[in-house]
């Protein structure tokens, strides 16, 4: 066992190849949600055959400039909701993006009529994240 330094400590920690690639992926499949749509962190994950937390991980640490060009406000929760999780200044900004795009949200923070507006990421794909075998 490696014994632990002060330098270690201070370190900052390396991010997995793995999860670099998950990264990736995730934007990817926000930057192609078109305007007017939705979709869900579960969604995107089963596309990806991942959980959906990777998927809310990712977006809840993106950069400043990705948050400003990436459509964020278009992936929500399960039952086409706002996720009660995230701080209220930014659930804010996302029900008010939706609706400048035309959703409508009711008070406890719902997509009004989801089936006309969300978007279908695909299919289940057999990734597989690591290069183990």
């Amino acid at each position: 066992m490696r014994p632990t330094t002060i330098s270690s400590l201070l370190m900052p920690k390396q991010k997995s190849q793995t999860f670099t690639r998950i990264r990736a992926e995730v934007i990817r499949l926000v930057s192609l949600i078109p305007v007017g749509k939705f979709t869900t962190y579960g969604s995107i994950a089963i596309h990806m055959n991942v959980v959906p937390r990777h998927v809310a991980t990712v977006i809840s640490r993106l950069t400043e400039e990705e948050s400003a060009t990436l459509p964020w406000h278009r992936v929500v929760s399960t039952n086409a909701r706002i996720s009660q999780n995230m701080p209220i200044e930014i659930a804010s900004v996302q029900q008010a993006r939706l609706q400048v795009e035309g959703l409508s949200i009711d008070a406890k923070g719902y997509i009004k009529n989801a089936d006309d507006h969300f978007h279908v990421v695909g299919v289940r794909r057999e990734i597989r994240w690591t290069d183990a075998d």
